[in-house]
């Protein structure tokens, strides 16, 4: 089974709540058999809509991300990313 890629697009609006959002997100992740592969860092933006955190993490399958995503524990801590980012976040597969 190819691993899967969690590709977050991110731009911040209330560092304190989302400070509280990427702690519970890091434990769920993990707990998911996630890894972060880059977390903000250096960028340079080519095409489309410019933000400033970009987040790539590792997962062992398409559905150990998903069920993360889907899990309690992911989604306590994304009560605390709504409204305090805009985000944009997808799956991806990677090629066998």
């Amino acid at each position: 089974m190819p691993v899967a890629f969690w590709i977050a697009h991110v731009e911040v609006t209330n560092p304190e709540s989302y400070a509280l959002y990427a702690k519970g997100a890091t434990t769920a992740i993990a707990a998911h058999g996630g890894e972060f592969l880059a977390r903000s860092g250096r960028y340079v933006q080519l095409e489309g809509r410019d933000r400033p955190r970009n987040v790539l993490a590792r997962f062992p399958s398409l559905e150990a991300a998903v069920a993360c995503y889907n899990s309690p524990e992911y989604q306590s801590a994304l009560e605390h990313a709504k409204g305090a980012a805009e985000r944009d976040l997808v799956v991806v597969e990677a090629l066998d």
